[in-house]
């Protein structure tokens, strides 16, 4: 009976074009009119505008300019406006460069004036392979699906994460690898996505100790684009758990930094569904090395000191009084999760995780 349960399952393929390769960015102006684009607006951050603009230059004739004013969650009011700008100057094309910030705004743009996206991660977050939008208004951060803000092309060249400092490489390696892990006890989980999960696990968790301690290194650079990639997959695929509830009260609420408040919650999030999914857990014991499902948790937690990440979230400002508080918002409005909510035991982890204790 286990058998047969085990192969019931929905698996549903999204509709991207994914070009991958050292120096591919370099053939963004030929994909671009490929594909018919002819008024194109590059977004990025505040940080990534001289980027931007390098990039608006090698596309030459086709690009409009660089709109440089994405920034974390998507803030409502940041949304409208960028809205407002594409609209009045005819754009036919946004191409988010940057990372979760910047292809966030991009989707809100998308979902609300069906534009094509063309995203040009330079991070490992993994947003630009999901049709997951979210935004923030009066410090809730909302999430929802749509087919429109599902990028078109995305093209990964590792070379652009060559400037990526080593605790932002590392973070955003640890958000990936939680997009992968959570996938693994998806509510919509199957066997393709599994094998790209475990795939991307331990691709992430062999590069990242090798990047932050040589940010030149370009084939390691490669491997965790390639393991974001899959992660990103999964992300888009299935449906994800307690971990990114979690994660989306801190940014939402607290407006910590998305990819930190990752990489520290990961370890928290996993002990405690730990016996929830077996066949996944033993899976993922595997994959990141350790002899037993007891220490998945342990065992993230142990990656994030190695690669010099911020292990309490009371450094990245979460008030004293945050545990509790995103407990009670996470047990009242929950996820999917393969194991139920149990407000005190959330609270006492996140406890830990606000002082950067072990999760065991």
């Amino acid at each position: 009976m286990e058998e047969e349960k085990m192969y019931d399952f929905h698996y549903a393929a999204l509709p991207i074009d994914v070009y991958f390769g050292l120096g591919k960015s370099a053939h963004v102006r030929n994909i671009l009119i490929k594909n018919g684009y002819r008024r194109v607006l590059v977004i990025t951050t505040p940080g990534q505008e001289e980027a931007g603009q390098d990039l608006s230059n090698k596309l030459d004739d086709i690009a409009i300019g660089v709109y440089p004013y994405a920034v974390m969650h998507v803030p409502a009011e940041v949304a409208n406006k960028a809205v407002e700008f594409v609209k009045f100057n005819d754009v036919d094309c946004c191409i988010a460069l940057g990372g979760g910030s910047t292809i966030g705004l991009a989707k809100i743009i998308a979902l609300k004036t069906h534009l094509p996206i063309v995203a040009i991660p330079t991070t490992y977050a993994g947003s630009e392979m999901t049709s997951i939008y979210g935004m923030t208004d009066n410090h809730l951060k909302t999430t929802g699906k749509d087919i429109h803000v599902l990028p078109k092309i995305v093209v990964y060249d590792p070379e652009l994460n060559l400037t990526l400092p080593a605790q932002i490489s590392a973070c955003s390696g640890m958000n990936a690898m939680a997009h992968a892990i959570e996938a693994l006890y998806a509510k919509e989980k199957n066997p393709i996505i599994s094998l790209m999960a475990i795939e991307s696990i331990k691709a992430l968790k062999s590069a990242l100790p090798i990047i932050v301690g040589d940010l030149t290194n370009i084939s390691a650079r490669a491997r965790a684009t390639y393991g974001a990639w899959l992660a990103g997959i999964c992300l888009g695929s299935v449906g994800m758990a307690i971990h990114h509830k979690i994660c989306h009260t801190l940014g939402g609420t607290f407006n910590l930094e998305h990819a930190q408040a990752h990489a520290i919650t990961l370890a928290y999030s996993v002990h405690y569904n730990r016996n929830a999914d077996i066949e996944a857990m033993d899976r993922l014991a595997e994959a990141l090395g350790v002899d037993n499902r007891e220490k998945v948790g342990l065992a993230i937690y142990r990656l994030n000191e190695a690669l010099g990440i911020k292990m309490a979230l009371k450094d990245l400002g979460l008030p004293k009084e945050g545990p509790a508080a995103v407990a009670r918002i996470v047990c009242d409005s929950p996820y999917y999760n393969p194991r139920e909510y149990n407000y005190k035991e959330i609270r006492d982890l996140l406890e830990k995780a606000y002082k950067g204790l072990p999760p065991i």
